[in-house]
């Protein structure tokens, strides 16, 4: 099943039909033990809407409530290559390399609610940044237990120039308005995604592609599940959260986006994040 947050309340997607719970609390899903079965319960006695299809295309919302949004790095050995090249100029040595292949992940804060931008919606670059990529990533979506229950497609956008400068300045490459865009929807699974998933990325400026890169699930180092129960050790999520899951597709160090872009994350299964650069 897919989840939706609309302006008409959560629409649910299974199979070809839709159906709207217009009582239903997005936050209460990540607090339950059994959001799957949360929603199934729901469902019973509700008949399919004829305008399911039309409301995501004018009502539909960032699916987010009162969730924080955290990243995990280094989780592909694409971007402990890029990270590397990055280090080295900086004078780190190779860290980088070292969290590849350390058992502890990176993990790191990404975004609070408000900075957080839905299909269809627009993200943002810095202006005091010249190097600014898109980073497409697996997202889980973690309930208040720390369990995973569900996908979405994340964008951690990411301010290149400013890290590469010194990794201390992870935070300010990671984190400002706009920097974070998730959706369309949610992917409800109860078990791992298939390894095969294919994961693209399409960068167009002014109608023509100006980068394409593309990678599969199996290429990810650690697994969603792994990467919560590292998150959960210490933290607590009272309304759930979610869990970038890192980037295996890193554009040339020549690119950079601009004003107007468009960019278009897509996975197998749970659809297409369009959004444009502010």
């Amino acid at each position: 099943m897919m989840l939706f947050k609309t302006t008409r309340g959560l629409l649910v997607q299974r199979g070809k039909e839709y159906f709207c719970l217009p009582g239903a609390d997005w936050d209460q899903l990540f607090r339950e033990q059994q959001p799957v079965d949360l929603i199934a319960r729901k469902l019973r006695g509700w008949a399919p809407v004829a305008d399911g299809a039309a409301l995501l295309r004018r009502g539909l919302l960032p699916p987010i409530g009162r969730q924080e949004v955290w990243g995990a790095g280094i989780t592909y050995y694409r971007s402990r290559d890029a990270r590397m090249e990055e280090a080295r100029a900086a004078g780190s040595g190779d860290f980088y390399a070292r969290v590849y292949e350390a058992e502890r992940p990176e993990l790191f804060f990404k975004a609070t609610p408000h900075r957080v931008s839905g299909h269809g919606e627009k993200v943002r670059i810095r202006a005091d940044a010249k190097w600014n990529v898109p980073e497409p990533e697996l997202t889980a979506a973690v309930n208040a237990a720390g369990r995973v229950f569900g996908y979405t497609i994340g964008n951690d956008v990411c301010s290149r120039d400013i890290e590469a400068v010194n990794p201390l300045y992870l935070p300010q490459a990671k984190v400002y308005d706009g920097s974070c865009a998730l959706g369309p929807g949610l992917l409800l699974a109860e078990g791992p995604l298939p390894q095969s998933m294919a994961i693209t990325l399409q960068v167009l400026r002014r109608g023509k592609t100006v980068f394409r890169g593309a990678t599969e699930l199996a290429k990810l180092k650690r697994a969603p599940e792994v990467l919560a129960q590292w998150l959960c050790r210490e933290c607590s999520f009272p309304d759930g959260c979610y869990l970038l899951t890192g980037t295996g597709i890193v554009p040339p160090d020549e690119f950079t986006l601009r004003h107007g872009d468009e960019i278009r994350i897509a996975m197998d299964g749970l659809g297409v994040l369009v959004n444009k650069v502010a």
